[in-house]
């Protein structure tokens, strides 16, 4: 087998996102902009295991693992570089050469993963041919129709890789024709099979929208039906659940949605697919959609280890708000609290389908920005439905229910801003809306803790922010060495002006063997980035460590020179100092040998002078 390129290593490493790769096997929650959890490779209570998506590297605090992609995999899976290479190229949809494999890799042996590819490859298959058939047969007319009646661009067909599946049967014949395995047609769910064992088409007559997991790879397909006549048979059919579909933990379009949610903070829940589609053709990319009426705990989970926020954004008819009230209790329930909830609550009878073709994409985008309100806000609406507020008892049991809301709120200031909002409305005392509130907040800190409060607490307590161990003071010297190796890295100018000192090197062994990797990998990349870095030491544990250290330390993105010039300061201080006391010793050593005692004893005097000298630096460093 050939030796990968750099450059398709590179391309693999960016096809994936170190956080949905590790979210795999072990549970992230967002902490800022990294994500936390329990440490895989070593026994621990609070998590000390550290993921950066920015810079696409982990490090643990406790055990001190650290590395990129490809580093996880090998450790996790007891695997070899490539075929860490070859698992990433699989979870991030990237076709390697032939060249570049080999079936005597672990992951291609193993008959689960093997199963696994084949049915992603069939589903790719169908997909293509259900695209095929919408786009250039005379047989997907009625669907082109359809969808350009819906105000779907011939863009957005090709972007989600719509398709369509005719009357006739035409996915059984082509994969026979292909002579594909008889059992992986039944496992993949797209086939139905009758008393005979014979198999048929499960999708017919239905504009098909394929389904990708979180690495862009197709596992399922939703058809709508195209016939509004057929009342016998089901709007949209879903494909049943198989070893690549598990409806409970996929969230439509979250492949795309992620790389958008990383730059706007947020993901746009909405309820079906043609909602989604409709908003990415408007410029609003970071939408997703459960699968049917089902919103579940997994992908409540998976959104909250995605992003920082999740705006619901259901129609406003009574279903749309109902459906709004269960989404946000299911999130509640199941989230630490890290995950802000937001309401974006169309016109009633309005889906955003509907919206944007009637407004167009410029309102659309200013619609979900400005009408966004907070699940309080929601509240205060919602729970007026089917109450009569003219009706005192009916005022009563309305503002009993609001304070409730506002009670479990936790800025006080935000609470102060409800309560004047209802007394500015109803003419009521503030005084005694606060002191219903402080009775209700009572209550509520008496009461037994709820199902959904214990989950709380106890993801709370399991994800809260990562303990660092006890921190060990650094010297001056060794912090010097950090700031100026890590602004090295990232500027070529700062690299290019400690280069230019003469006879430069760190004081520490690990951060010089830091710095001589780096030069070796700047003279083959023009470029740095953190992931790639850690390639070039793979087989240096320690030294990923460090870099590690380096990469954490907070300094100020812009670089001011000074500072480089005072770290430099610093270490051709201590360097110098360090080189003396050592040739200084290699003479005493040869001299004593020699039993020249005149020139031991001035060596003598001349190294204690060089120790005092080191210690005063020691101790200005300690200060």
């Amino acid at each position: 087998m050939a030796r990968i390129p750099r450059e398709i290593i590179d391309q693999v490493r960016n096809s994936v996102d170190i956080s949905d790769v590790i979210g795999q096997y072990v549970q992230l929650k967002r902490a800022g902009k990294n994500f936390t959890g329990l440490c895989p490779f070593h026994k621990e209570q609070t998590p000390s295991f550290s993921v950066n998506a920015e810079k696409q590297f982990y490090h643990c605090f406790g055990c001190g693992r650290s590395g990129n992609v490809f580093q996880f995999l090998m450790d996790y899976k007891h695997i070899g570089f490539v075929e860490a290479v070859q698992e990433a190229a699989k979870l991030g949809g990237t076709k390697l050469p032939t060249t570049y494999t080999t079936s005597e890799a672990a992951p291609a042996n193993n008959p689960v993963n093997r199963e696994q590819d084949q049915l992603l490859d069939l589903h790719e298959k169908a997909a293509q041919l259900y695209h095929h058939i919408l786009i250039n047969t005379p047989a997907g007319e009625p669907a082109r129709r359809y969808l350009q009646k819906r105000g779907m661009s011939r863009e957005l067909i090709e972007q989600f890789s719509i398709g369509f599946a005719p009357v006739q049967r035409i996915l059984t014949p082509y994969c026979n024709q292909q002579g594909l395995d008889y059992q992986l047609m039944r496992k993949s769910g797209l086939f139905t099979e009758d008393r005979d064992g014979k198999l048929q088409d499960r999708f017919i007559e239905r504009v098909m929208f394929p389904i990708r997991n979180g690495q862009g790879r197709i596992i399922a397909f939703s058809g709508r039906l195209l016939s509004t006549e057929r009342t016998d048979l089901p709007k949209y059919l879903n494909s049943p659940e198989t070893p690549i579909f598990n409806k409970r933990r996929t969230l439509f379009n979250l492949d795309l949605a992620k790389k958008a949610a990383r730059s706007d903070g947020r993901l746009y829940l909405f309820e079906g697919f043609m909602d989604v589609i409709s908003a990415f053709g408007a410029g609003v990319e970071n939408g997703i959609a459960s699968m049917g009426t089902s919103f579940t705990e997994e992908q409540v989970q998976i959104i909250n280890r995605t992003t920082k926020q999740l705006d619901i954004c259901y129609d406003g008819d009574s279903a749309g708000q109902n459906a709004i009230d269960r989404a946000i209790g299911l999130v509640n329930a199941h989230q630490n609290g890290q995950l802000a909830l937001r309401v974006v609550q169309l016109p009633a009878g309005v889906d955003p389908d509907e919206y944007v073709q009637q407004n167009g994409a410029d309102k659309f985008r200013a619609y979900v920005h400005d009408r966004e309100e907070t699940t309080t806000d929601f509240y205060l609406r919602f729970l007026r439905n089917g109450r009569n507020l003219d009706n005192q008892q009916e005022l009563m049991t309305y503002l009993d229910a609001v304070l409730k809301e506002v009670a479990v709120l936790d800025a006080p200031l935000e609470q102060d801003m409800y309560l004047s909002k209802l007394a500015d409305e109803f003419k009521l005392d503030k005084a005694a809306l606060q002191g219903q509130l402080r009775q209700l907040q009572s209550e509520r800190r008496a009461q037994p803790t709820s199902p959904a409060q214990a989950y709380q607490e106890q993801a709370a307590a399991a994800y809260a922010p990562p303990v660092q161990p006890v921190e060990v003071k650094i010297s001056r010297t060794e912090l010097a060495e950090q700031i100026l190796l890590r602004y090295m890295l990232h500027d070529p100018n700062v690299w290019s002006r400690v280069r230019a000192q003469d006879d430069f090197h760190f004081v520490h062994e690990k951060y010089e063997s830091l710095y001589m990797v780096a030069s070796s990998y700047f003279s083959e990349y023009g470029d740095y980035t953190t992931a790639r870095f850690l390639d070039y030491l793979v087989d240096y544990s320690d030294l990923r460590a460090t870099l590690s250290q380096v990469e954490q330390l907070t300094v100020n993105p812009d670089v001011d020179m000074q500072v480089i010039d005072d770290c430099l300061h610093i270490l051709t201080e201590q360097s110098p100092l360090q080189d003396q006391i050592k040739k200084v010793r290699a003479q005493l050593k040869e001299a004593s040998t020699l039993n020249n005692t005149e020139l031991a004893t001035q060596l003598t005097i001349d190294l204690i002078k060089l120790l005092k000298k080191q210690q005063q630096y020691k101790a200005e460093e300690n200060k």
